[in-house]
């Protein structure tokens, strides 16, 4: 500062001012240069990576920055597993890895950070840095890579374990834990490294229970139906170097480099159908049901067996869900409407500690809470009004009634009706339907009848009719039409509508094309949620899906393996894979009154690439990778990672087996 104040004073006091802005504007803090966008780079390891006959227990990795380990223990894997989990940590530019356990002998160790470790400034994240040494002379240097996508969704699957067992037996990935392991990232993709040559199985579980084994039947899970034998070969690459300041191509590369066979395994996960069946919650909702729901679904009903009021039969009306979790029981006796008290011995099946089914018989209570009656107050009315309130005998409520659908009616769905309880009487003559012509109510020309909506409901009821378009129609509904199971009557109703007009409808149509005709399917509409809308049965290589609002619409096809009509999960005790998706990758939009078709060739497009972005919910992270190329694993080109080859397509049409994810070796 001295020396910049000594050239000022030769200056002419009308210039200091501007002297002292152009000489000193440098003090001040500095830019601080660009945003540092690359991830840590490895420097070296103790000991190297690739090593052989390793007897230390601890690992330390450097990088050229100052790093951080980022959800270690769900990120970072370990090949082989063992009984304890080795302890990962960073401090300053190095990554330490502690086993705890003693290593086993001619073994190949492999730790798989994925995206863990990142550096400390900028959370940069090192994509996919793989360790590798062997405590034998020799390290095992072969891969198995694929995906792991979602079987009714075509989610990737981030974050779960895939391993394989040489042990070939059904029983091994119930009772033994995976040999080597990875887990998938943010698009699915895995690939186990460190493997020898030999035959394996390829399984993928979200282990819950950290046991590498599927001990428990809840979790998510994928087999691969075939035994795959890993293999390498040196192939030919080309690496493109573009000009950063025009973007034109400014050199080609070509070199050898080793890819590692199968990479293209298609695990589909899924939930199996099983359940821990008990008794989830009960509850008497009024004086005139109780309620029960279970945790599972279940093909027989319990018993049950009201304590202390022996001698009741056939005392309620059972309305259930469609797979009988739920069940409310309507109670028919006033005097068990009466009791606010009950005791119910009742009989079910649950699951007991070998994951089988027992019954068992629990005794449950339900309480009424009855409101309080209110306070008197003091009367002060005439005689007169008096003897005319004892005259008057009390209005009994009318049976309830909703009508469930509304004002407007689609031409392809019928009219629904609620009533407060079940039925004991219906008079369809009391009901009348009628429809609007040159402005006069008159009966629809049509035979029609109300019938239950669903068998294990018994208060819904639906009235399908042909209905056309834009007519308008009523349903009138007498006095005393309907009668409920405590003896309330239908007050009269009358209940107007409108259907829609064919302008306010549109169809879409797929030719399915590419697809073997042999194989039941069906075609599920979809919405911007990734939600089904319609669901129609392929029919000679074409589907088509009439009365549609207008709007965007996303599709999916299912290979209907056992031709129910709906989705199957699998079932790896039967080794049954679940029903195969194929997601149609564009969006469709279709406006009023339009008739749309579209040919869909089924495998046109990559599996992992057929579901559009617009409608994944496991969106993957942004992929800094095909920025920086430096961002490989290791420095020897033998380590690079081989997730699916975008120059070639494993789901071949001809080939079923490659199109299911369920092919051997290729």
């Amino acid at each position: 500062m001295k020396h910049c104040n000594s050239q000022l004073r030769s200056l002419p006091a009308t210039l200091l001012a501007a002297a002292l802005l152009a000489s000193c504007a440098s003090i001040g803090n500095p830019s601080g240069g660009p945003r540092d966008e690359d991830p840590p780079r490895f420097v070296r390891a103790n000991p190297a990576p690739g090593s052989v006959n390793v007897t230390r227990d601890r690992i330390d990795i450097d990088f050229d920055e100052i790093v951080n380990v980022k959800d270690a223990f769900s990120k970072v894997v370990v090949s082989p597993v063992s009984k304890s989990v080795p302890r990962v940590s960073s401090l300053g530019k190095r990554v330490s890895v502690q086993f705890t356990d003693t290593l086993l002998p001619n073994t190949t160790y492999t730790v798989d950070f994925a995206n863990a470790i990142e550096d400390n400034n900028e959370g940069n994240k090192l994509q996919g840095f793989t360790y590798s040494f062997s405590t034998g002379p020799q390290i095992d240097t072969l891969q198995i890579s694929g995906m792991v996508l979602s079987a009714d969704g075509l989610e990737p699957q981030q974050g779960m374990l895939v391993g394989i067992h040489s042990n070939l037996s059904d029983t091994a990935f119930a009772t033994l834990p995976l040999e080597r392991i990875a887990k998938t990232d943010d698009r699915g993709r895995f690939s186990i490294k460190g493997v020898a040559p030999g035959t394996y199985r390829i399984f993928a579980l979200a282990d819950v229970d950290n046991d590498y084994k599927r001990a428990n039947p809840e979790e998510a899970m994928a087999f691969y139906d075939f035994t795959v034998s890993p293999t390498a070969e040196r192939v030919e690459a080309t690496d493109t170097v573009f000009d950063l300041a025009t973007g034109a191509v400014d050199t080609v590369i070509s070199r050898q480099r080793t890819r590692f066979l199968p990479n293209d395994i298609l695990l589909r996960s899924f939930e199996s159908d099983y359940k821990t069946q008990f008794l989830q919650n009960y509850q008497r909702v009024d004086s005139t049901k109780v309620k029960m729901i279970f945790n599972a679904p279940s093909d027989s009903l319990p018993r049950l067996d009201i304590v202390d009021m022996p001698g009741y039969k056939d005392w309620w009306v059972l309305e259930s869900s469609e797979r009988n979790d739920t069940l409310t029981y309507w109670m028919l006796p006033p005097t068990l409407i009466a009791t606010d008290s009950l005791r119910m011995a009742v009989t079910y099946l649950r699951t007991d500690s070998t994951r089988n089914l027992s019954a068992v018989t629990d005794t449950l209570k339900f309480f009424t809470e009855r409101p309080k009656a209110p306070k008197k107050k003091k009367e002060k009315k005439k005689e007169k009004d008096e003897e005319q309130a004892d005259t008057v005998a009390p209005k009994i409520p009318p049976l309830g009634l909703q009508m469930v659908t509304g004002t407007t009616q689609e031409v392809y769905l019928p009219l629904v009706m609620e009533f407060a309880t079940p039925l004991s009487r219906l008079d369809t003559a009391a009901l009348h339907l009628e429809v609007m012509e040159d402005s006069v109510w008159g009966p629809v020309p049509k035979e029609w009848s109300p019938q239950l909506e669903q068998p294990y409901n018994p208060r819904r009821f639906k009235i399908e009719y042909p209905w056309e378009y834009g007519s308008q129609y009523r349903l009138r509904i007498d006095s005393l039409a309907a009668t409920g199971i405590y003896g309330l009557q239908t007050d009269p109703l009358e209940h107007s509508f409108k259907t829609k007009g064919e302008e306010d409808y549109c169809t879409l149509s797929f030719t399915i094309t590419n697809f073997v005709d042999s194989v039941p399917a069906f075609v599920e509409l979809l919405s911007a949620s990734d939600a089904p809308v319609r669901r129609e049965k392929v029919e000679g290589g074409v589907v088509r899906f009439p009365y549609l609002a207008p709007g965007k619409y996303y599709a999916r096809i299912f290979e209907d393996f056992d031709g129910d009509g709906r989705y199957t999960t699998g079932n790896f005790d039967s080794l049954r894979q679940p029903d195969a998706a194929y997601y149609y990758p564009k969006v469709v939009n279709i406006k009023k009154n339009w008739e749309k078709s579209e040919t869909w060739n089924v495998f046109e497009t990559a599996i992992d690439l057929m579901k559009p972005d617009a409608v994944k919910k496991n969106k993957p992270e942004t992929d800094k990778r095909n920025r920086n190329r430096n961002d490989r694993n290791t420095n020897d080109e033998e380590e690079e990672d081989d997730y699916f080859d975008p120059t070639r397509n494993p789901f071949d049409p001809n080939d079923r087996g490659r199109r299911r994810g369920t092919a051997g070796s290729y």
